[in-house]
Formats: structure tokens, sequence, C-alpha cells
């Protein structure tokens, strides 16, 4: 069993790999755990392999992942350093933990924004179901992947990289099908987007294995910022920051530019607009370009929380939807809102409750679709 160090941060510690035998200096195959997963003692953290056999180092306490140190492809011996686990013991404070989950739920939630803003976009203004939009979050993230591992590239220079793949794969796909089914029924849409997702999982799969996919962030992301006497995720705070400014962006480009004022007329009437001289074709190509390029941006940036494997666009579609639906399609508000909400109860839940498991998000969505029918803010005429 891994064993424990206490940390300069109160109520965490380190957990370091313990005496494996003839496991030394051998590869990681896989990392079973990812910051902000809850954790029982004897859950398996990481998988080493030798030419021989393979050999799984478990948890020595129960907790909550704060922080992982190690990827797929390290090498590993007795005394490294694997992961910061946060305790649930008498010495850490209540006040400490609370503003822990509320962090990394914020930040939790900023990335369901980034990913689920694209769904939103092309749900509300272009009135189309697009239940394959994680296809597109996945796309990105395989993308930033081989960016940094056959390309070279670090990881901040990967993700414009992510963007630029998944809004031309979102480009090419609206010409071909997706344009086909505009004015189709949404029992059709949902059909056709859900065949687009087997048909993604399939190709994933082949191409690149069952597996979950590494991605190493740079060292100043992946450390710990101190404020307060708090310690918090540098790389969660950079997701904040990232929402911050893509809100922002968005808020400009939809209701300040000539594009937005296009995009939004084209949606409310496509005849007039088209009789003023708008491209309304062009229009919807870039608008769901842009959503398709934000999803993998998210997806990019969601390899370090969320995971990469295959199964991203199904295991992900219903928090997606959630964040549509709690928030209101076609806003840029409402789904940042309901992201963030959605985001701290789900990592509250699964910290104080985990036997619940995501349940809590279930209920919390419940109530509020009962108190908000229309979602939190709907799009304005």
């Amino acid at each position: 069993m891994a064993t424990l160090t206490e940390t300069q941060a109160p109520g965490t510690t380190e957990v370091h790999v313990p005496d494996i035998g003839d496991f030394k200096d051998v590869p990681i195959v896989e990392v079973h755990v990812k910051p902000g997963d809850t954790i029982n003692a004897d859950d398996p953290l990481i998988t080493l392999e030798t030419d021989k056999a393979s050999m799984e180092v478990p948890a020595p306490a129960a907790g909550r992942v704060r922080e992982v140190h190690v990827n797929v492809g390290d090498r590993v011996s007795e005394g490294s350093v694997v992961l910061t686990l946060e305790t649930t013991s008498e010495g850490a404070t209540m006040l400490g933990n609370l503003i822990g989950v509320l962090f990394d739920g914020i930040a939790y939630g900023s990335l369901l924004f980034i990913i689920s803003i694209g769904l939103s976009v092309t749900m509300g203004l272009m009135n189309f179901v697009n239940l394959a939009h994680g296809a597109f979050a996945m796309l990105g993230g395989y993308s930033c992947v081989i960016a940094m591992t056959r390309l070279g590239l670090p990881f901040l220079a990967s993700l414009p990289v992510a963007f630029v793949v998944s809004a031309l794969a979102g480009v090419v796909l609206e010409r071909l099908l997706y344009r086909r089914l505009y004015r189709a029924t949404h029992l059709d849409q949902v059909l056709f987007s859900i065949g687009l997702i087997f048909m993604a999982i399939a190709g994933a799969t082949w191409l690149f294995g069952s597996q979950q996919q590494p991605v190493r962030l740079p060292d100043f992301l992946r450390g710990q910022v101190r404020v307060l006497g708090l310690d918090f995720g540098a790389y969660r705070l950079f997701l904040i920051v990232v929402v911050v400014a893509i809100t922002l962006a968005l808020t400009w480009l939809i209701e300040r530019t000539r594009f937005g004022a296009e995009v939004r007329a084209s949606v409310d009437n496509q005849q007039a607009s088209a009789g003023l001289g708008i491209n309304v074709e062009r229009v919807f190509s870039l608008t769901f370009a842009l959503g398709s390029g934000l999803a993998g941006l998210g997806g990019g940036l969601g390899i370090d929380v969320l995971g990469l494997d295959p199964t991203f666009p199904l295991k992900y579609m219903v928090y997606f939807l959630l964040v549509v639906a709690v928030g209101g399609a076609g806003t840029i508000k409402g789904p940042l809102f309901a992201a963030l909400i959605l985001g701290v109860f789900d990592v509250a839940g699964k910290y104080y409750v985990p036997q619940l498991g995501s349940f809590v998000i279930y209920v919390v969505m419940v109530a509020m679709l009962l108190v908000f029918p229309q979602g939190l803010v709907g799009r304005r005429a």
C-alpha cells in the first residue's frame, strides 16, 4: 500500500509509492484517478507493468484527490510522489474543506461551460438538437494529445490546434450532413446525432485504443497557489481565467458585432434575413464552426480533469445537456450560471455524500427546472 507524508497545507498529504520489490523504475500504464475524485482506502491509484507482470498501487486512506503528479508512461520507484490527497481527518478545518469544494466546483463548472456553450449556440440560435456535441470535444482532446506527443508542441500551443481542428470538422460536417436536417424534426436530429456519437466512439477506439490518454501540463500549471493560507490548484485557476475571457469575448461577439446581429436575425427569420442581403448559409456555417471549435477547446482543456477516452461523448453527454437545459439554450449567461451551480453541487455531492455519486446534480436539475422551466436566462428575441 502507498505511504503518506504530511504536507505544509493543512489537511493534505502526499501519497508515495511504497516498496514495490521488482517493480522499480518501471512505467505507469494506467492512472486510475484524476483531480477532484473522491477515493476510499485500497482504491487503485496507478498500475505498473513489466514484461512479465503488472501491479496496482492502492490508496492508503480515503479522501479527495487534490493533484496528480504522475502520468501514463512515467517511471516510478519507491518514494515517488503519486498524488496529493485532501484527507477528511479531524485536523482538516471545515472552512478549508468548504472553500476547497467551492473552488474545485467552480473550476469544474467552468470546464463544463466551455464545452457546453457551443451546444447552447446550436440548440438555441440554430434550433438543432446536436447530441453529438461531445464528439467535437473529444476530437479537440485527441488533437491536443497528438499535437503534444507527435508534433512536440507544448500544452498551451496545442489548444489553438484543438480549436481549429474541431472548427474545421464542424464546417465539413455542417455542410455535408447537418445542413440537410435543419428543417427536420427534433426526433430525426436526435437519431442522427446519436448515430454520429457511436461512429465517433468506434473511430476513436480504432485509431487510439480504449485507454485513457495522458497529458503533461507545464510546470507552472501543475502546482498549488497559496492564498490566505489555503492552497488552490494552479490549473483550476487557469480554467476560471479562461472562462472569464471566453464569456466576455462571446458576449461582445453575439451582442455587439455585425456578425452577432446577422446570427440573431438569421435565426429569427431566415427569409427576411436573406432578403436583406445576409448570407444565411454562411452565417450558420460559421456559427456551427464556432460552437464546434469551443467544444474542441474545452476537450483539450478537460483532459487533465475529465479524462479522455473513446467513450467521452457518451459519458458526458448528459452533463452538457443539463447545462443547456437548466441555463437556457441560445444564451451565454444562462449556461454559465447553470454550469457553475451544477459543478459546485456535483463536487460537493461526491465529497460530502460519495455514496450518492452524481445523483445530487439530478436532484438539483429537477428542482431548478421546476422553478425555472424556461431556463435561468431566456433568449431575447
